[in-house]
Formats: structure tokens, sequence, C-alpha cells
């Protein structure tokens, strides 16, 4: 295809999205006049029936956690897919990597600047913790809370020596948050055929209420996602900056 004929089928395409958006967003109500019917549904029956105050983790873990997943599995697949081909492109072990990598320091690196990720990763990561053993109660999740755990380590990463963050976290710890937050779901859900009548069906008491202890095993599932986002997260951002780090001392 020629490079004009690409740029006809771009332009006729996105004509046609931005029509759909513009009638998309104009039949839109107005703000805080929500007419969807499912949702009225969810906040009546659900503070009763299983005992969370956040309706969104209630949707994603409890009345639709089948799907939930299936979208586990796609970001497992995902995280899956980029480490089978970086680690085949590099084609070599853990060792070699790290001797190239071991003096590496990113520019800007100061003392100051370790100091404050320091404490950066302190606060990052009693957030995320927060944010995933609240997820029930108030907004927050395994998913929101896997995305900031894994911005912890990150900091590390981007602020002091590469070595530190591999001491600290492994690769086969990275690896097992991962593949364990999978399973801890399936597992979950394996339980609520043994202990119930249906797969994640729940099978602990619900408690009380705006107590951490609530919702049955919403709080479970949401701690295993937030395990998987975790350890998914930190394997690409570790497996991209390992190749970039051999790239550089390759170059050098």
């Amino acid at each position: 295809m020629s490079a004009r004929a690409r740029t006809i089928l771009f332009v006729v395409a996105g004509a046609g999205l931005l029509a759909v958006l513009l009638v998309g967003l104009g039949a839109l109500p107005p703000f805080g006049h929500f007419r969807g019917a499912l949702g009225h549904a969810v906040m009546a029956r659900e503070l009763g029936a299983r005992h969370a105050t956040d309706y969104v983790t209630a949707l994603n873990f409890d009345l639709r956690a089948f799907d939930t997943i299936g979208e586990e599995a796609i970001l497992f697949a995902a995280v899956t897919g980029v480490v089978m081909l970086m680690r085949h492109m590099r084609e070599e072990d853990q060792s070699q990597r790290r001797r190239r990598a071991e003096d590496h320091r990113f520019q800007g690196a100061s003392e100051a600047l370790r100091v404050q990720a320091l404490l950066m990763v302190v606060l990052i990561v009693a957030f995320g913790i927060y944010l995933d053993l609240h997820g029930s109660l108030t907004p927050g999740g395994g998913f929101q809370a896997g995305v900031v755990l894994s911005a912890g380590p990150a900091v590390v990463m981007l602020a002091g020596r590469y070595l530190t963050l591999r001491r600290v976290a492994p690769d086969w710890v990275i690896e097992a948050f991962e593949s364990g937050g999978a399973a801890g779901f399936v597992l979950i859900g394996i339980g609520g055929l043994i202990f119930g009548d249906a797969f994640l069906q729940n099978f602990l008491p619900y408690g009380t209420p705006d107590q951490l202890l609530s919702a049955g095993t919403m709080p479970l599932v949401s701690i295993a996602v937030g395990l998987e986002v975790t350890g998914g997260l930190l394997l690409i951002f570790s497996e991209f900056l390992d190749q970039s780090l051999l790239s550089t001392t390759e170059g050098q």
C-alpha cells in the first residue's frame, strides 16, 4: 500500500471514529445524573448482601469476578511474552548481565536523590498496601495497589545502582509474585467450589461493613490481584532496563 493510500485510509477511518465519539459524548447524561439501571441495582444490593462499601471493587471481585480472571490472564500472558522475547534477544545469563551493569549509575543520581528515593519507597509501599487491604471499603483494590506497589522498587531503579534492586527483588521473587497472585485468584475460585456451590462463590464470613475484616473473600482476591500486577509490572520494568543497560555497556 502506498503512502497516499495509507493517508486516505487514515483520514476516512479517523473521521468515522470522530463521528462515533461525538455522537456518543453527545448522548451522555449531564454530570451527576447517572441513568444506569445495573449501577443502581448494585448500589441497592451490594452493601447488604456482601458488606462491601466500595461498589467498584465489589463489581470487579464479586459480581463479575470471573471476567476479572480473564483480565488477569491477559496481563499474565502479556508479561510472559515480554519476558520470553527480551531474554531471548539477550541470550546471556543473569551473572553476565549483572557484571556488565555493576558500575552503572543513572545520570543525575546524586546522594540527595538517593536519600529522597529511600523515603519515597517507604511511603509508596505503605500507600500501596493500604490501597490493597482497603479495596472493599474505599476506592482502591488490587489493580490500583499493584501499580502503586510496583512504583516503589522502580524508584530504586531510577535513583540508585542497578544491582540495589536486583539484590532486594531478584527475578525469582518477582516471578513468584506474578505467578503466585494469578494462582491465588484461581485457588480462591476453586475454594468456592469446595466450600460452596460455585466457582468464586464466597465461603468466608462477611463480617461487619466498614471494618477491615469484611466482605468475605473480596479482600483475598484483591491481595492476589495486587501481587500479580506488582510482579508483572516489575518484570516488565526490569526486563526493559536490563536490555537498555546491556545495549549501553555493549556500546562502550
